[in-house]
């Protein structure tokens, strides 16, 4: 018997740690263009890969509730990993002595996904009271919280998104994880993969198969990159850009092919700890003139570098040291799926200016 996506009211032991909704929103976090490994497989449940594990989050007002299956090489007492109990059809929970350090290690990895650590009331506050336009915004987007996520994935994921939108993007990154990484479980009609490792990425192959995956000239900067990165750093230079500057780092990232100014700064921002890292594409280029009378002297068509240097320092300079995480939100806000959030009569819309296909382009 297959086994299945987890759903709360089903009999499946769920584990839980305390986080308020205003804190944490999942619907907005997960599928705002951060990340692309997490899907909505039933109402309120996401699932997707993080840590080489595959997960389901749902969550109540003040609880985050998370169930992890296990791994298709973890054998438990000889039964077939995920196996099913005929009468109910759902994952066999796994109790054993390892259950409390499992648990101290699975809410230890869910709090540094969603750096629990970070108040974001707080930075709404501040966000606020130095910015009317975010204080009208905040309210509805409570909850938008900047991931941690592996530096690899980050990067490669992100490179993807180039002049592209989030729902191809999905399914990009599902080809590249299926095409290179590393099988985990499969659930109902749906095989989980781990993401590529930097060698996998690296192989001469590579760049052909994935143009055969339709890829396009973003093959070759995976390719290329991840090589680079492995001939001229080694393994661990990624991780390590963890601990020097955001300016450091973002120069670094540049060296590589197809990595550009909002590359790396999604890259610093989403994967490197550089929460002033503001990426800026056109969609946020329109935000900063339409709502906050941002002036660029040259009337320029295109973002030079020193214009996105310009944008991104005005946004640092209004919100401060978490600017990357307040552009998170206004990002979320205008982007076309999240409409229905905003249709409430006491917040009047500016008209928006184009709907073009950068209206859902990724973060």
């Amino acid at each position: 018997v297959m086994a299945k996506h987890a759903v709360l009211k089903g009999p499946t032991i769920w584990r839980s740690l305390p986080c308020a909704k205003s804190e944490l929103r999942l619907d907005l976090t997960l599928a705002c263009g951060q990340s692309f490994r997490w899907r909505e497989t039933a109402e309120g449940h996401w699932t997707g890969v993080m840590g080489g594990r595959v997960w389901t989050l749902t969550q109540t007002d003040d609880t985050l509730l998370y169930y992890i299956y296990p791994n298709q090489d973890m054998q438990i007492e000889g039964k077939e990993p995920g196996a099913l109990k005929k009468e109910d059809e759902e994952p066999v929970a796994v109790t054993s002595v390892q259950d409390r350090d499992d648990t101290e290690e699975a809410e230890r990895m869910l709090r540094d996904y969603f750096q629990l650590n970070v108040n974001f009331a707080d930075l709404c506050m501040s966000w606020g009271a130095a910015d009317p336009h975010f204080k009208r915004i905040a309210d509805t987007f409570k909850g938008v919280r900047m991931l941690r996520q592996d530096p690899t994935e980050c990067l490669f994921s992100i490179i993807c998104t180039i002049n592209n939108n989030i729902t191809r993007v999905q399914s990009m990154v599902e080809k590249l994880c299926k095409a290179l990484g590393t099988p985990l479980c499969q659930l109902d009609q749906t095989s989980y993969y781990d993401f590529p490792s930097l060698s996998a990425l690296a192989d001469s192959t590579v760049e052909e198969r994935l143009r055969g995956l339709g890829f396009g000239y973003r093959a070759r900067f995976l390719q290329q990159s991840s090589k680079q990165i492995l001939d001229t750093h080694g393994l661990q230079w990624l991780d390590g850009l963890r601990s020097v500057s955001y300016l450091q780092a973002r120069e670094a990232l540049c060296t590589l092919p197809g990595v550009g100014n909002k590359v790396a700064d999604c890259a610093c921002l989403m994967s490197l700890d550089k929460a002033e890292a503001v990426p800026i594409d056109t969609h946020m280029w329109q935000i900063a003139k339409r709502d906050y009378n941002f002036t660029d002297n040259k009337k320029q068509k295109t973002i030079t570098d020193q214009l996105y240097r310009e944008i991104g320092d005005f946004f640092r300079n209004l919100w401060g040291p978490y600017a990357g995480w307040a552009q998170a939100v206004l990002f979320c806000a205008d982007l076309k799926r999240f409409q229905k959030l905003k249709e409430m009569p006491n917040l009047k819309q500016p008209k928006k200016e184009e709907d073009n296909v950068e209206d859902e382009s990724s973060m």
